[in-house]
């Protein structure tokens, strides 16, 4: 009996010691709560008092923290102290002081206007995963020529105007002159290895010089004019000889693609392709292709916005992966190793004085300790898409505008006839002297700008924009497309005119904020100098020899367009009547 008394009082005692802890726990959580509650109130109270002064702020919770804490500590035994509850609500209690000292200590940032956000997801659910730039001028419209869209973790800071793109392209170049990538661009560029989507700084000015001497000075140009205007000849001769091109029409896209590739691939390799049936072209033609599928595409935007999103990715990660392998791979093993056994067979036989092609200038780089072998990869990488696949693009909305203005393809036509004389095909040095093939050519970059939102910029550090706060490493859009389409700036722009660019002094080097095709300053396409005189010459020579027509039973070629992350191409490629030129 006496171990039964013995343990009903102390199960007695014990249930009075936790309902004596329960009551204090709930005493010290109403206080706690009180306390911190008027602790916000205080620094809430004392942040507005000192707005200019956040550090003013985040001290003065400090003090009241440690007082409180002191406080509390002189409120309890050591008995109490050491209980769990105890030990628990003080961490909690820290934990809610330590946040909200963070909160006040935050700099006061005076951010662009834009949607409001919601937490976790920002405006992604608004907005959605198409940023085009269509949908991005709409935006302009209701938020201004600046706003900020936060798109789960990432800033998305878009400028509209003439004036904030001088100051992110060239005021602020430097600030503003780094690239942002996302979870594709950094499996397809090796995380920035190569020179379009690297970071500004020392091995973005190295990658600049080593890259202009082979493919961006005028001394290049005059090297390889007359391969383009060979290819330019071989696309005239191959319309002539198929029998479908002047009846139900063919589509020229077809035939031009085979055309960039075989100019660039002259000015890369010295290599080209006879025909569109070559094996090796169609299985390079094919993979980049999807490449830019797969890094244009909106699809995956949801798991660079939301990084929890990410493992959903995997499958579209795994397919980006396999095929850059495999792309690489191929560009080695038939292009880079045949051109090295082609050099060191000359070497060995001491051949010298042989014109060097882009590539051989990016090996002596190499052996240099200029580049890396990843560095040359991926320039190879950005050649094959930035080069020839924008370039194409312009090409084709050129085509398409000269069928569906044919009075436009006549005023060219006489021009040329005029200058050069009738059957004197266009040559790259008459290129200066076409005012209204040039007009043209611009209006085509103007209303159809291959890359409209251009390369995104991004600042390290935090910055100041148009009176605004932009978070460091912010994703700064340049809207190029609605600056040279806002009705404010240009007059009747949803008509194709190339006659606005006879009298407004306007080119297309950057100087005009206003339209800027190539971009402007330090990041500017340094391609200008061949995309250039290449669509004067394409569109040209087509215009001398052929009179290009819709086909039976259409009145216009299809124009309807597509956007990609920041490109625009044509949506259908188009069938064309090609007829040798009839007056």
């Amino acid at each position: 009996m006496a171990v039964e008394e013995v343990f009903k009082e102390a199960s007695k005692h014990a249930e009075e010691v936790l309902m004596e802890f329960s009551a204090g726990a709930k005493n010290l959580a109403g206080e706690l709560s009180a306390t911190v509650a008027g602790l916000a109130g205080e620094l809430s109270e004392s942040a507005m008092e000192t707005a200019v002064d956040a550090n003013a702020a985040a001290s003065t919770a400090s003090v009241a923290a440690k007082h409180w804490c002191q406080h509390m500590m002189d409120s309890f035994n050591t008995a109490d102290l050491l209980t769990l509850q105890n030990v628990l609500y003080a961490l909690l209690a820290a934990s809610l002081i330590v946040i909200l000292i963070m909160e006040l200590s935050k700099p006061r940032l005076k951010l662009p206007p834009g949607p409001k956000a919601v937490p976790v997801f920002g405006n992604w659910l608004q907005v959605g995963n198409d940023l085009n730039h269509r949908n991005l001028s709409d935006m302009a419209k209701k938020y201004g020529e600046i706003f900020l869209l936060k798109m789960g973790v990432r800033n998305y800071v878009v400028v509209s105007s003439p004036q904030l793109a001088k100051e992110v392209l060239h005021t602020q170049g430097v600030e503003f002159g780094s690239r942002t990538r996302n979870v594709v661009f950094d499996i397809f560029t090796g995380k920035g290895q190569d020179m379009v989507f690297t970071l500004y700084g020392d091995h973005w000015r190295r990658m600049r010089r080593i890259m202009t001497v082979p493919f961006f000075t005028n001394k290049v140009v005059q090297q390889f004019r007359h391969a383009w205007e060979e290819e330019i000849e071989f696309v005239i001769k191959d319309l002539k000889a198929d029998p479908t091109a002047s009846t139900t029409g063919c589509i020229v896209r077809k035939r031009l693609q085979l055309m960039m590739y075989n100019i660039m691939y002259r000015m890369l390799f010295d290599r080209r392709f006879e025909t569109m049936d070559d094996e090796l072209f169609k299985m390079v033609s094919s993979m980049n292709r999807e490449r830019s599928r797969l890094a244009q595409s909106f699809d995956y935007n949801y798991g660079d916005f939301i990084p929890i999103l990410r493992p959903f990715l995997s499958g579209y990660l795994k397919q980006c992966q396999e095929l850059k392998d495999k792309r690489l791979a191929a560009f080695k093993k038939y292009f880079m190793d045949e051109r090295k056994k082609l050099l060191d067979a000359r070497k060995a036989r001491g051949e010298i004085g042989h014109p060097k092609v882009a590539i051989d200038h990016l090996f002596e780089s190499q052996e240099k300790g200029e580049l890396s072998y990843d560095n040359v990869m991926y320039i190879v990488e950005n050649i094959n898409v930035a080069a020839i696949e924008t370039t194409l693009w312009s090409i084709e909305w050129g085509v398409a505008e000269l069928c569906n203005n044919p009075e436009m393809a006549q005023r060219i036509r006489e021009e040329l006839d005029t200058m050069l004389g009738r059957g004197n095909l266009i040559t790259e040095p008459d290129v200066a002297r076409c005012v209204y093939l040039t007009a043209f050519v611009k209006e085509v970059m103007r209303l159809h700008m291959a890359i409209p939102l251009l390369v995104p910029h991004m600042n390290l550090k935090q910055e100041k924009l148009g009176g605004y706060d932009i978070p460091a490493e912010s994703k700064v859009l340049v809207n190029a497309w609605w600056i040279a389409n806002d009705p404010a700036l240009w007059e009747e722009p949803e008509k194709f005119n190339p006659d606005r660019f006879l009298t407004n002094g306007i080119d297309a080097s950057g100087n005009d904020f206003r339209y800027l095709p190539f971009g402007s300053g330090r990041r500017s396409c340094p391609g200008i100098i061949l995309a250039m005189p290449l669509l004067h010459l394409v569109l040209g020579r087509l215009v001398q020899t052929f009179d290009l027509l819709p086909p039976p039973g259409v009145d216009k070629i299809d124009t309807t367009e597509k956007g990609g992350q920041f490109s625009m191409f044509i949506k259908t490629h188009y069938n064309m009547v090609v007829r040798e030129r009839s007056d």
